[in-house]
């Protein structure tokens, strides 16, 4: 009998009318949102540091609170590591996340009571919205991978501290935790393969229907679940496997890799969380982009891309914001981030209901000559050609060559591991090229003003990533290559890996 997903379809059917009600008036979600944030913070030291007993407007607040980074929030991180109560938020926090930066060295992010209901119940509403819009709850009655980082905690001060994943980890229902693989043992180990290994055991002989992971976690897991099993595809190991959620990392240079190792293409849920909180998740089948999370103890500002490193940037709210705008997206949340900078990118494809593509990161982009390319546009080209020569992309990077051998003209070199390399890899640069320079008109104006010579592509060894980050200690997790850099720190490295 279908036990679980006959009681939880009438849950699953308020939560999406519930999605429906605030998605269509999204402004004035993200108004109440605002007004609870500084009511409620207003006797912390931070809202006394910052007036927030003056504060009645988005316009208030701008001129009141400073976009920061981590580094910038983290005299009152001290304090509260320190035992000081009432710092960012009422009360102390409840976790610690532990998150790495490129600066910062190791960043704890704040979890409060009031906002880890933003981080599973959202995860929870994006599944349950899914089966609400097209019927499929099957994968409530068989097994299910959530994959996490270690669930094992440690101490800062007193404040529990490890991967937000893993914290997650303790947030899942006694209900489901019956329904639920690796075990926590296994989600305890560190070393990736060894891991892969033992979910590997867990789960060929289960019953999965449901699979979450980051797409290039997920594609190992497949590759080496059909050789240990002898098996063609992964629909003959699990054929109710009918739901692949995922997140971190476009999915799209994936799918047709994925698709063929399953054998079959099935219903894919993309969600956007972050350490600092769970920003948007895929609402349709049918359209595009993520759905923003606009009433969910997060308060969002907007600023156009190009002005992220103003000394005043504009900064704009939901109502303000337009299509086809590259932003840097703002956090102020119920775990007291104000202002806060998470560093991604996006752009609004729908302004009824709120949703987002997310275009890249501020740090990861190219503007060695002013060009300014970003995540999106190399992956809408590459992908574009790829798909029309029909050549399968396994992974990429994208970085600046500034001085190349010879006095040649600089250029943008494209590191590429292919299934298969086209036959003339000349003729799927210059289209790739010519894509690029369709997307981005400074790119275009600096090839035709022959500042930049048109791309070359570095076609590279199969597994050529793979062996690149486990020579970096990150393979497998929530670990991915950022796929184009201002400099050469990774290219450099991957020209071990040529063909």
């Amino acid at each position: 009998m279908k036990f679980k997903s006959h009681i939880i379809k009438p849950i699953a059917k308020k939560i999406a009318k519930d999605i429906d009600r605030w998605s269509a008036d999204a402004v004035n979600a993200q108004e109440k949102v605002f007004k609870r944030l500084i009511k409620k913070a207003r006797g912390t030291a931070f809202g006394k540091d910052h007036g927030f007993e003056n504060i009645n407007s988005h316009e208030a607040f701008a001129a009141q609170v400073p976009i920061r980074d981590y580094e910038d929030l983290r005299p009152y991180i001290d304090r509260i590591i320190a035992g000081e109560k009432d710092v960012l938020w009422r009360g102390r926090p409840k976790y610690f996340a532990k998150t790495s930066g490129t600066t910062s060295g190791v960043k704890y992010i704040p979890l409060t009571k009031d906002s880890i209901p933003n981080h599973f119940g959202t995860a929870r509403n994006a599944l349950f919205n899914y089966y609400a819009r097209t019927g499929n709850g099957d994968f409530l009655d068989g097994m299910l991978i959530f994959l996490s980082g270690s669930p094992e905690l440690t101490k800062t001060g007193d404040i529990h501290t490890g991967r937000l994943s893993g914290i997650v980890n303790h947030q899942v229902p006694q209900w489901l935790r019956t329904n639920q693989l690796p075990s926590y043992k296994t989600n305890c180990i560190e070393e990736w393969e060894e891991k892969l290994e033992a979910i590997v055991r867990e789960t060929k002989n289960q019953d999965m229907r449901l699979i979450s992971g980051i797409p290039p976690w997920v594609q190992m897991y497949f590759e080496r679940l059909l050789e240990k099993t002898g098996k063609k595809h992964v629909k003959d190991i699990f054929p109710n496997f009918s739901v692949f959620v995922y997140g971190g990392v476009n999915y799209e240079p994936y799918r047709s890799s994925i698709e063929s190792l399953i054998g079959k293409r099935i219903d894919s849920v993309e969600t956007y969380p972050a350490s600092e909180g769970f920003i948007a998740f895929q609402d349709s089948q049918e359209e595009k982009g993520l759905l923003l999370n606009a009433y969910s103890g997060i308060f969002f500002e907007f600023i156009p891309a190009e002005e992220i490193f103003n000394d005043n940037p504009t900064r704009l709210s939901l109502a303000q914001v337009e299509t086809g705008v590259n932003y840097a997206i703002i956090i102020n949340n119920n775990a007291g981030l104000w202002g806060y900078n998470i560093g991604d990118t996006v752009e609004f494809v729908s302004l009824n209901p709120y949703r987002i593509i997310v275009t890249g990161r501020i740090k990861h982009f190219i503007s060695a000559f002013g060009e300014h390319v970003i995540g999106k546009e190399v992956e809408d080209s590459l992908l574009s050609v790829a798909k029309e020569e029909n050549i399968n992309v396994i992974e990429f990077t994208v970085a600046p060559q500034i001085n190349p051998a010879n006095a040649e003209t600089p250029y943008h070199e494209w590191l590429i591991e292919f299934d298969q390399v086209p036959d003339s890899l000349e003729n799927f640069a210059k289209k790739v090229d010519a894509m690029m320079a369709r997307r981005n008109i400074y790119y275009d104006d600096l090839i035709k003003g022959k500042v930049l010579q048109t791309l070359k592509i570095t076609p590279l060894q199969k597994d050529a990533f793979r062996s690149y980050m486990k020579s970096q200690g990150k393979l497998g997790g929530q670990n991915k290559v950022p796929r184009l850099s201002n400099d050469r720190k990774i290219a450099d490295q991957l020209q071990a890996y040529k063909l």
